[in-house]
């Protein structure tokens, strides 16, 4: 019910902690429950994800409590490898947690998932490779059930590089006999994160990073304390605003190699960036410049996640540029809403042509996933007048409290909740 109502045409500036990554934070999550005993795991940033998690973790028998950006997990009283299936609908990185119960209990239960509505996104890789470590699984219309005696570990190879997919055979390969390998696998930094945190359990993982695992199984894991990385869309998203607004921001706590693809594409719409060890200084210098082409694709190149962000900054630049989204078949829904705000974008199949305009302008719009949230606060930022965003939930599920992050740094937004239905009435 809550919406964000935002005053446009200030320039960010000053300084900001980036917190910890939510993409990471999930399947470390998922994969604590493999030891039993308790984990402390830091800088977990606290969203409408990890919560969803926490519940999922709760239901099944673990103790979970939070201190600020630390979380305390005891998974030793887990007893149930049954996902509850109304947390499994709200969260997609519910799924995560297949490998780790497989792992655990030699069985699962869990239903298909639900999560940002940005196009298919089959679980097919995730259930091929599990069948492909012994796993028998039964599929019905909403339920999936696997089971294996003991996980036996082979090689393997996904036909797409997908990330979940990479990280579910990683956690279930981890206690299966043997040695497995993971071909063509993802090479996002939150898969290298997991690789971290399954070693400090005890885990013998290599090669994350690159597009091929080696997991040699192990007969034990132990619980360990761990540090998640910096949220490398959250930085993006920040950098973006700065180059939007033409502010000047200094982001602390970041990972400056993660960024290389979106650095790459600023410089080139003319935005100043400055990086150190942990710490990126970002500079709107005036309009951006058009960019011929952008296509999005799984790491290193550009990320999926920050194409909505990217789109409006070129919806202001000089000139035409095209975004051509290649992950999701439907990841272009924010466009009618910039083109509600005066941007000037046409859609034809996966491509988007953006002829840049002068100023964009306030309106009421609707956040229909996570990115194009965030990529609609940023146009309001960068806007003439008010701007009002709805179903702002979407955003939560992937920024810590969005409106302080900004105001923080000079911006005017404030965050309204509207009383439900049956509350007005009474």
């Amino acid at each position: 019910m809550d919406r964000l109502v935002i005053e446009g045409g200030t320039s960010l500036s000053g300084a900001i902690r980036v917190h910890g990554a939510k993409n990471a934070a999930l399947p470390i999550l998922a994969a604590s429950v493999m030891a039993k005993g308790t984990h402390v795991i830091s800088n977990v940033p606290d969203l409408l994800d990890i919560d969803v998690m926490l519940q999922i973790l709760r239901g099944i028998g673990c103790a979970a409590s939070r201190n600020g950006d630390r979380l305390t997990v005891n998974t030793r009283p887990l007893h149930s490898s049954r996902v509850p299936e109304d947390l499994m609908r709200q969260m997609r990185s519910s799924i995560f947690l297949m490998g780790p119960l497989l792992a655990r209990f030699g069985r699962v239960q869990v239903y298909q998932p639900g999560g940002c509505a940005i196009g298919e996104r089959k679980i097919d890789l995730h259930l091929k490779g599990l069948r492909a470590l012994g796993a028998e699984i039964e599929e019905s219309h909403e339920t999936i059930r696997c089971r294996a005696d003991r996980l036996v570990g082979t090689d393997i190879l996904l036909d797409f590089p997908s990330v979940g997919a990479t990280e579910n055979i990683m956690m279930a390969a981890v206690t299966a006999k043997g040695t497995t390998r993971i071909f063509n696998a993802a090479r996002e930094p939150e898969i290298r994160d997991l690789q971290q945190f399954l070693n400090c359990m005890g885990a013998q993982v290599t090669g994350a990073g690159t597009d091929t695992i080696v997991i040699h199984g192990v007969d034990e894991l132990v619980p360990c304390e761990y540090r998640i990385i910096p949220d490398r869309i959250v930085t993006g998203t920040l950098m973006i605003a700065a180059a939007a607004t033409q502010g000047d921001i200094t982001l602390m706590d970041v990972h400056p190699p993660h960024m290389q693809a979106l650095t790459h594409v600023l410089r080139q719409a003319g935005v100043h960036i400055v990086a150190g060890d942990d710490i990126m200084r970002v500079i709107g210098t005036g309009r951006p410049k058009m960019i011929e082409r952008i296509v999005t694709a799984p790491y290193p190149s550009f990320p999926t996640d920050l194409q909505a962000q990217m789109m409006v900054l070129l919806s202001l630049a000089d000139g035409l540029s095209v975004m051509k989204e290649t992950i999701f078949d439907g990841r272009f829904r924010h466009v009618d809403e910039l083109n509600r705000m005066g941007a000037d974008i046409r859609v034809d199949l996966n491509c988007a042509f953006i002829r840049g305009v002068p100023r964009l302008y306030g309106a009421t719009v609707e956040a229909t996933d996570l990115r194009a949230g965030a990529a609609l606060v940023i146009a309001g930022l960068a806007a003439k007048g008010t701007t009002v965003v709805e179903q702002v939930h979407h955003i939560d599920r992937g920024y810590e409290r969005i409106e302080s992050m900004f105001n923080r740094l000079g911006a005017r937004i404030e965050r309204y909740t509207a009383a439900p239905a049956s509350q007005r009435l009474s």
